[in-house]
């Protein structure tokens, strides 16, 4: 589970920097704000990097009890759409620019293409935490999957 969980932390800072550098670009260069979609991808990425993945990764580990299974499956979920949503919009709004040239518009084709890989590792995480909650769903546990959990090998 670590080496998916450091990809999500990766790809959400990346998509956090390709598009802060296209809002910021918008911003200055064209004296308009910033299209929606471009700031949806910028929240998902903050939304990622500091509160879901440290919380899916710490929580089972340092909080057990913070670490429910509902709740580690809502935010895997929550996150998953997220990054959905994120992407297709991001993705139908550059395809439908009359004008897409230069290191702005490949940063932003490369959020989109970041953002697409960071929702597959959401969806596949979303499947395994679905699985658990599945296969606990006659009994009173509540915890958290523990081969979902992010072990160090020391």
């Amino acid at each position: 589970m670590l080496p998916l969980r450091v990809l999500q932390e990766l790809f959400a800072i990346l998509v956090l920097a390709l598009t802060a550098y296209v809002a910021s670009w918008y911003n200055s260069a064209t004296l308009s704000m910033s299209p929606d979609q471009i700031n949806f991808l910028i929240f998902a990425s903050v939304w990622t990097a500091v509160l879901a993945v440290p919380y899916l990764t710490l929580s089972p580990r340092m909080f057990p009890t913070a670490a429910h299974k509902f709740g580690i499956l809502a935010a895997e979920v929550l996150t998953m759409l997220f990054w959905f949503a994120g992407f297709i919009a991001a993705a139908v709004f550059i395809s439908h620019l009359l004008y897409c040239r230069g290191s702005v518009c490949r940063s932003a084709q490369a959020a989109v293409v970041f953002a697409a890989f960071e929702w597959v590792l959401f969806a596949a995480t979303t499947i395994m935490a679905s699985i658990h909650v599945w296969r606990t769903r006659d009994t009173d546990i509540t915890r958290h999957d523990p081969q979902m959990e992010v072990r160090s090998n020391v």
